[in-house]
């Protein structure tokens, strides 16, 4: 028995877990290892695929599965398979045409289970490949035949993000689908009632485990589900204020090693 068995701690990954160049801190490493040797649970939940998270996933060595696409997938990197996963109706594609014909300078990219395609291009998306290292794969989004996890826009002015959120959100099928701010330049369709608080519940469910048991750590938008859904929920210092109201308490900023800290308050 370990002091931490039947706790799952689970975290976002850019800006919280990951310090500002993108590198795991020697102490949040050396934290990680030491929860789960006391039995806990630690994992992430990402707005990122599979294929953008096999690294991280080889450095953190989670001891559960992850949360992807922002909640809309639980992928078992051990067995190489999702283990749940939801895709978008095909009226997203209308959303998309509306976005494509009234904003032609958004950036549009269509997530599937096994491919990120850069349907058309903008700034934005060319700094989320040098961030990702992502190829560069390129398709029109009508010609797309396999089912779409999410569909990502980019911008990098904010007043283009708040026209295309106010477009999308006013269209007549916004009811069926749910949106995220998932960065600052990104703005995303998500299947409805699809969130990280989503894959919270769904590890729960799949691990057994009591939520109330549960720590969640973010600092975007697109962290407000499931900290609010974790049983505790924690707002790094440099969280956009949105994210602190929702949170539980408020810890170091990303730079600071803030997994280790938390980890440190649970001992």
């Amino acid at each position: 028995m370990g002091k931490f068995d039947g706790i799952l701690l689970c975290t976002d990954l850019d800006e919280t877990l990951l310090t500002t160049d993108k590198r795991v801190s020697k102490e949040n490493y050396d934290a990680i290892e030491y929860f789960k040797s006391e039995g806990g649970l630690f994992t992430f939940i990402t707005g990122r695929v599979p294929k953008t998270a096999t690294e991280i996933y080889h450095t953190i060595k989670p001891n559960a599965p992850y949360g992807c696409f922002n909640g809309g997938g639980i992928y078992d990197p051990v067995q190489e398979r999702y283990l749940w996963n939801l895709f978008l109706t095909e009226e997203a594609l209308e959303l998309v045409r509306e976005v494509d014909h009234k904003l032609p300078e958004i950036g549009i990219q269509f997530n599937t289970e096994n491919q990120v395609y850069f349907n058309k291009d903008s700034g934005a998306l060319v700094n989320f490949r040098a961030i990702t290292g992502l190829p560069k794969i390129t398709c029109p989004y009508e010609e797309i035949k396999e089912p779409v996890m999410k569909v990502v826009f980019a911008h990098l002015e904010d007043e283009q993000i708040l026209r295309l959120q106010d477009l999308l959100q006013r269209h007549p099928k916004a009811h069926l689908f749910d949106f995220i701010r998932s960065e600052r330049t990104l703005y995303e369709i998500l299947p409805k009632g699809i969130g990280k608080g989503t894959a919270v519940e769904k590890l729960c469910r799949f691990l057994k485990l009591d939520i109330n048991k549960t720590v969640a750590i973010g600092d975007y938008n697109n962290d407000i589900s499931m900290i609010k859904k974790a049983g505790m929920g924690f707002a790094v210092e440099n969280a956009i204020p949105e994210v602190k109201a929702a949170a539980d308490r408020i810890t170091v900023n990303n730079n600071d090693s803030v997994i280790a800290k938390i980890i440190d308050e649970l001992d």
